[in-house]
Formats: structure tokens, sequence, C-alpha cells
């Protein structure tokens, strides 16, 4: 049998990591074949987008849009540890970020007409299974990035984030074929966690 591929998304200071680790013990504790991976990747493609992100290359809109969507297919295509490769494999993925990040944050400056179809039709591009939302308000996100780190990213601005959050749900109202799971991710960590492993568990 196929392994299953598991999105999870959110802003900035949404939680992700928290609940990626309560995830992992989830799996853990019952002995599920699992693999966990991000975007940006560790590839060539995946290291100069965190140079733009972290504001130390520059680099437009759309030039970021192309760099995810070439380390995208690079992520999907490795044979070595790639997502086919080990869904095929019968291992489950979870990513941390996926297409979805790139229709919200570069989608909201360059527009949705090219780049969703290069994201959703590529063949190389697999669909995921289920992807969860963590969704919180602008205003937590950003009291938890001011408290839980010194520097910020470049999309990492409580105006920002604001426009991230919109562009989520609007991108979230065309996706009609996907099974997008919306989280209220304002909660305790456990709280929202009971979400997030009925997610998981319906699918696998």
């Amino acid at each position: 049998m196929n392994g299953k591929f598991i999105v999870v998304e959110g802003l900035d200071g949404s939680g992700k990591g928290t609940q990626l680790a309560m995830l992992s013990d989830w799996f853990e504790k019952r002995n599920i074949p699992v693999r966990f991976t991000c975007e940006p990747t560790d590839h060539p493609t995946g290291r100069l987008i965190r140079e733009a992100l972290g504001g130390r290359l520059r680099l437009g809109p759309d030039e970021l849009a192309g760099l995810f969507l070439a380390d995208r297919i690079c992520h999907n295509s490795d044979p070595d540890g790639g997502i086919k490769a080990l869904v095929n494999g019968g291992c489950n993925v979870v990513c941390d970020r996926y297409y979805y990040s790139s229709l919200a944050y570069q989608g909201m400056d360059i527009g949705l007409d090219w780049l969703m179809p290069a994201n959703l039709e590529c063949p190389s591009i697999m669909k995921p299974d289920v992807c969860i939302f963590l969704d919180v308000p602008t205003k937590i996100a950003d009291e938890r990035i001011a408290a839980g780190r010194e520097s910020r990213e470049i999309f990492e601005k409580i105006e920002t984030l604001e426009r991230v959050r919109r562009q989520y749900f609007k991108i979230f109202e065309q996706l009609k074929g996907h099974n997008i799971r919306v989280v209220d991710a304002s909660r305790t960590p456990e709280e929202v966690f009971e979400d997030v492993s009925k997610a998981v568990g319906e699918i696998l």
C-alpha cells in the first residue's frame, strides 16, 4: 500500500512547530512509518530561497515563486527520499508547507493566473491527501513571533501576515477538490492537536 501525503500549513507564529512535534510522537507511538520534511528544502534551490526569505538575497516575487516551484519539483522527484519515492514505498510523508504557501505568499503579489496551474497541473508535483491549516488571528501570530525570536523574515510583519491570511482563505475557496481542514490554532496545543490528529487519523 502507498503511504499518505499530509501537509501542515499556517502563518508564521501559528504553532506549526509544536503541532509537528506532537504529530511525530503520535506516529511513533503507533509504529506507523513516517518521514517529516519541509519547504524550502535543503536542495540548492531551497538554500537560495532561505537566503531570500532572510533578506540576504534580493529576488522579485515572480523569481521567488519560480524558485519555490523548482524546489518543489525536486522535493517530489528526488529518487533518494523525495515525496513520491517515499509515498510509493509505503511511507507516510508530513510536509511543513507546500504549494498552498506559494499561492498565499507569492500569489498575493503576482496573482494566481500562472502560479496556480504551474503548481497544480505539474505532473511532477503530488496533490496532498490532506492539508491542515492552523489558523490564528494575526495579532496572536505576531505576538508569538515577537516572543519566540530575535529577528524576522521578510513576510513576518503584522500587515503582511493579515494579507497572507486573507489570501489563504481566498485560495481555499478555489481549491474545492482539495481536502483542507482549517483548525483553530489559538487554543492550547493539546486542544489543537485533538483536531490535527483526527484529520490525520481519518486518512490513514
